[in-house]
């Protein structure tokens, strides 16, 4: 099961972390896999690289964490996007994701 944990300040998304595997397929054939680290990776990308947000970004085998130093209008509509994107997965692929709002 993958696992999707967004971060909130005040109320507006600040980060998320993502973590595990989804199990609907073996290693390396796993679409919701490949299709969540895609979704996770672009938008890491597009908070860092694309609107220069100061952010501390990890990532490793099966985690990635992006967690943006202000919480601010670009970066709660950027990871609400992602949020949005995780659901839409999750309601085509049933029990592959969990996701869950932390306040921070």
């Amino acid at each position: 099961m993958i696992r999707a944990e967004f971060l909130q300040s005040e109320g507006r998304y600040k980060g998320f972390r993502v973590k595990g595997h989804a199990g609907y397929a073996d290693r390396g054939q796993d679409i919701v896999c490949a299709a969540v680290s895609s979704a996770v990776m672009l938008t890491a990308n597009i908070i860092t690289d694309g609107f220069m947000r100061d952010a501390d970004v990890f990532a490793d085998d099966d985690a990635v964490s992006c967690v943006a130093a202000a919480a601010d209008e670009v970066t709660e509509a950027v990871i609400g996007m992602l949020k949005a994107q995780l659901e839409m997965l999750l309601e085509e692929f049933p029990n592959t994701i969990t996701i869950t709002i932390s306040e921070v």
